[in-house]
């Protein structure tokens, strides 16, 4: 039977709370919401914090709202509750496409937002998302907050630039006119990690594209990133052929790993073949073609 190591229980009351807990207990102290990836960590001794404290109380950061033109996601909110909210998809749609992707309706009711970016997963679906939107990140401590980019925040893998006394308390993306977005993810079974998984953003100008980025899962990427393929759809035409040179690009500035869902070779060409379909759904989508 797997059983984690022995560890001291703290329940926060608010965010001042939390971090005057995590302030006391220091760096060996970790914070709790859903679980869902923490805890399996515990029981393999992969992970030993020596308390835990649970921020299930903190209900303040939940929510999916538009705030001084932005789309701001608070820490707590629940998968399900992203997945269902109107005001989400409607500026963008990579969200439902991705949370409905994500493991099952189990995981989904639990399961935080703010837990899945922070747990810095390289298999991450909504790391990708973000990183594909330019989302940034809203870090607290006892001494103020701080606001990095996704690329900043996401330091390596299963790392993030949140500090020892700190909690991410919120994720702003920029709201922009003419755009779209999609997620296109390959799993060997309904809700499992990525085999490969890639999301797109793109901004129109016309007929060609004024901005676009693109955010990988599974598929070794920096910061979920590959910049050269970014670089190459900005100005371009949105064509296929311009969508095909970004794929190939990303098919190149990739680096998975081979393991029990597939060889890195067939991974690499996957990666550039869901960063197409992303590219060509998102902007059908900019065009008001797809809904």
């Amino acid at each position: 039977m797997q059983v984690p190591a022995p560890v001291e229980y703290e329940r926060a009351t608010s965010v001042d709370n939390a971090l005057a807990l995590l302030e006391r207990y220091g760096p060996e102290a970790r914070l709790v919401a859903g679980g869902h990836s923490l805890l399996p960590m515990m029981k393999l001794r992969l992970a030993r914090p020596e308390v835990l404290i649970d921020i299930n109380d903190l209900t303040d950061l939940s929510y999916v709202k538009v705030e001084g033109g932005e789309l701001r996601i608070g820490a707590m909110t629940r998968h399900r509750e992203l997945l269902d909210s109107p005001v989400g998809w409607e500026h963008y749609p990579i969200l439902r496409d991705a949370e409905r992707v994500i493991a099952d309706p189990i995981v989904r009711n639990r399961g935080t937002v703010g837990g899945s970016i922070c747990q810095a997963d390289p298999s991450e679906d909504l790391s990708a998302v973000f990183a594909a939107l330019g989302a940034q990140a809203v870090i607290r401590s006892s001494s103020g907050e701080r606001v990095v980019s996704m690329e900043d925040f996401h330091v390596g893998a299963y790392t993030t630039a949140v500090g020892p006394a700190e909690i991410l308390t919120e994720v702003r993306v920029p709201i922009r006119t003419n755009t779209g977005s999609a997620y296109e993810k390959v799993e060997r079974r309904m809700g499992d990690w990525a085999v490969v998984a890639a999301g797109a953003f793109v901004s129109l100008d016309g007929d060609r594209i004024a901005d676009a980025s693109i955010g990988l899962a599974a598929a070794g990427a920096e910061h979920f990133r590959v910049p050269a393929a970014d670089a190459a759809l900005r100005g371009a035409p949105a064509t296929e052929e311009t969508f095909a040179t970004a794929a190939q690009l990303v098919s190149d500035g990739c680096d998975p790993v081979s393991d029990q869902r597939g060889p890195a070779d067939y991974k690499r060409h996957l990666a550039g073949e869901l960063a197409k379909r992303a590219l060509r759904r998102a902007t059908a989508r900019a065009r008001g073609e797809e809904a």
